[in-house]
């Protein structure tokens, strides 16, 4: 109850949208193999700066 209002950090922001556009690159990948390489680059580039914050 008392962690309602914790504010998340900005690696748990980063790892939140990094497993969004995973997902949405494996969907993509089945269906249009262009989009999906374009969208787990994306999300490449966001694991590269949570690693970065976590040093």
């Amino acid at each position: 109850m008392f962690g309602l209002f914790k504010k998340k950090s900005e690696v748990e922001v980063l790892q939140t949208k990094y497993e969004k556009l995973m997902k949405e690159a494996f969907e993509l990948s089945r269906v249009n193999r262009t989009e999906g390489d374009r969208k787990y680059s994306e999300a490449d580039d966001i694991m590269k700066k949570i690693e970065a914050l976590q040093k």
